[in-house]
């Protein structure tokens, strides 16, 4: 597996700590186990017992808030690429709770994941719980709790790991953001069309029918 969670910088208060994770709210860092301590075991209990979805990095395990808005686009986008993947067999397209470590120590949850049979051991179903694993594909759709900075280091982590494409969704801009490389990106509107390339090639959705179903 590819380590490719950030060297541990010095972390002496809350706010280096919170630097270091993105900046992000300080209501999503769990402080049990403390952190630095945090293990993968520990992401598996806390969603079997209190139904809570945790990233784990560096040691520390941070909640990820999806709010209804988001969650509806998630379900739409993992249904449409379902629907491309399957009577395909390209592989298999998993959603919010689709736990993937990317390396030691690093667990994150795209929104929407497309992973291709190539990329399993014997084209198998993975069977762990959080299985040692990058996907050809990550959907991220933006809550107003992530911060720039956080998602600025997911996509790092993602393509580090062998990630090849990321999409930022935004409810709010009603944009999307198409990622081939960490510094390779593109924003279409919702007057355009998402594909699947290089990923995906022959799937297509319109942006605008998307987003519009946030108007019903």
């Amino acid at each position: 597996m590819p380590n490719v969670a950030e060297s541990p910088a010095a972390v002496e208060t809350l706010a280096d700590l919170l630097q270091r994770l993105g900046n992000i709210p300080l209501e999503r860092v769990r402080m049990h186990p403390p952190p630095g301590r945090a293990t993968v075991r520990d992401v598996i209990e806390i969603e079997r017992k209190e139904n809570r979805l945790c990233e784990l990095v560096d040691g520390v395990l941070v909640e990820k808030t999806v709010g209804y808005q988001e969650s509806f686009l998630a379900v739409f986008l993992s249904r449409v690429l379902g629907n491309h993947v399957e009577p395909r067999d390209l592989g298999l397209v998993a959603g919010a709770d689709g736990m993937m470590s990317l390396a030691r120590g690093l667990v994150r949850i795209p929104d929407v994941s497309f992973v291709s049979w190539d990329r399993l051991p014997g084209r198998h179903f993975p069977k762990a719980p959080v299985p040692k694993l990058a996907p050809d594909l990550a959907v991220e759709v933006l809550s107003p709790s992530n911060t720039a900075e956080e998602m600025a280091r997911k996509l790092r982590e993602y393509f580090a790991a062998g990630v090849r494409l990321v999409w930022f969704v935004d409810p709010r801009t009603r944009t999307v953001t198409v990622y081939t490389g960490p510094d390779q990106s593109k924003v279409l509107s919702e007057a355009e069309t998402l594909n699947g390339e290089p990923v995906l090639p022959g799937f297509a959705l319109s942006l605008k029918d998307l987003f519009a179903k946030l108007d019903h």
